[in-house]
């Protein structure tokens, strides 16, 4: 299942432009689905906003991405970031199986 698409500040956007008409070439880190994290090379030609779904990447070789899940974008920070690094540090939250007062 799809999530929803979710409104990607202005700068994220900026970003992308920039690096189409820079022909930048290089390694993009998205969410591929439900807690799985996806990774493609390659050079974007396009960005595009399809109507009921979003706005989408569209990358030479074939490859389509959705700019609301995009985690890294050439070794930048995107959209997506804030929400990969809170599930990278969701062990940090947790308490192993004890309470807080069993560990004081």
């Amino acid at each position: 299942m799809e999530t929803p698409y979710l409104p990607v500040p202005w700068v994220h956007r900026e970003v992308i432009e920039e690096e189409i008409e820079k022909g930048t070439k290089g390694k993009i880190f998205y969410f591929a689905g439900e807690k799985k994290v996806g990774e493609v090379e390659g050079r974007i030609v396009k960005m595009e906003d399809i109507p009921g779904k979003g706005i989408y990447i569209h990358l030479d070789p074939d490859a389509d991405i959705r700019i609301d899940r995009i985690i890294t974008l050439f070794g930048m920070p995107a959209a997506a970031f804030e929400e990969y690094n809170a599930f990278a540090d969701s062990c940090m939250d947790c308490m192993g199986g004890y309470e807080k007062e069993d560990l004081e």
